[in-house]
C-alpha cells in the first residue's frame, strides 16, 4: 500500500494531538498543518519528529490546503486533529480507495457516547448534508475524515480556505464525476481543547454561513477561482 502522508490541520491542539499522533498506524505519517497555534502544538509536533508546515492566513481550509500542497505520497488522507475520530480508520479507508475504484472515501460521524455531538452541530450537518444530495452528492456528513489521491484533490481547484473547504470539496468532487464511498467512523470526545465549531452555537453559526457560502458560489462544474476568505480553524 507504501506511505500515506495524513494532513493534522491544528489550531491550538497540544494537548489533543499527542493522542491523535500515538494513534496513526504503521505506514501512516502525520503532516502538522498548524494555522497559528500559541498553545506550543507545532512545537510539540516538531519535538516529535513530525513534519509541521506553518500556515499563517486563518482558516480550516487554508490550513488543510498548505498540509495537502506539503504532502507527498500518491494517496493522502486529512483527519481533524482533536482526538474525536480514530486514525485507526484510515487503513481500511485507504484499502477502499484501491480496491473498489472509487475516487474518494469520506467518514460519516457515528456518535459513540451521548452529548458527544451537541444539537446545534447535529441539526447544521443534516441541513448542509440535505442540501448536498440535492446537488447529487449521496453524503450523509461533510466529509470529517477524508482519503483520496493527492493530485486529484490538488487539481479540484477547491478555493474555500475556510470552514467551507469541504463542502466544497465534496460540491467539485460530484461535478468532476468522482465516485464517494462514504463509510461509518465513531466519533468520541475530545482528546482535549475545545471544538472550535461545535464546541459552541457561535462556531456552528459561523461554519454554517461559511458552507453556505461555499454551496451557493460553487455551481455544478464550476472551474477554479481565487482562494475566498478565512475564518478560525477547528
Amino acid at each position: 500500500m507504501g506511505t500515506v502522508d495524513v494532513v493534522l490541520p491544528c489550531l491550538d491542539e497540544v494537548d489533543a494531538l499527542p493522542t491523535v499522533l500515538d494513534a496513526l498506524p504503521d505506514g501512516f505519517a502525520a503532516v502538522v498543518a498548524d494555522n497559528g497555534s500559541t498553545d506550543g502544538t507545532p512545537e510539540l509536533a516538531a519535538a516529535r519528529g513530525v513534519l509541521v508546515v506553518h500556515e499563517a492566513r486563518k482558516g480550516y481550509g487554508a490550513a488543510v490546503h498548505a498540509g495537502l500542497e506539503a504532502t507527498r505520497t500518491e494517496v493522502v488522507a486529512v483527519i481533524d486533529a482533536d482526538g474525536s475520530l480514530d486514525p485507526a480508520a484510515l487503513p481500511a479507508m485507504v484499502a477502499l480507495l484501491h480496491d473498489t475504484g472509487v475516487d474518494l472515501v469520506v467518514g460519516r460521524r457515528v456518535p459513540a457516547a451521548r452529548g458527544v455531538w451537541p444539537w446545534h452541530a447535529r441539526l447544521s450537518n443534516l441541513v448542509l448534508s440535505g442540501l448536498m444530495r440535492v446537488r447529487g452528492v449521496g453524503v450523509r456528513d461533510i466529509a470529517p475524515v477524508r482519503v483520496a489521491r493527492r493530485q486529484a484533490l490538488l487539481d479540484l481547484g477547491i478555493t474555500d480556505r475556510a470552514f467551507g473547504y469541504p463542502l466544497e470539496l465534496l460540491i467539485r468532487a460530484g461535478a468532476a464525476g468522482w465516485r464517494i464511498r462514504e463509510v461509518d467512523v465513531a466519533y468520541r470526545p475530545r482528546a482535549g481543547g475545545r471544538s472550535k465549531v461545535s464546541g459552541s452555537v457561535r462556531g456552528t453559526v459561523r461554519a454554517v454561513r461559511d458552507m453556505t457560502r461555499a454551496l451557493a458560489r460553487t455551481p455544478h462544474g464550476a472551474p477554479p477561482a481565487e482562494p475566498t476568505g478565512g475564518t478560525p480553524n477547528r
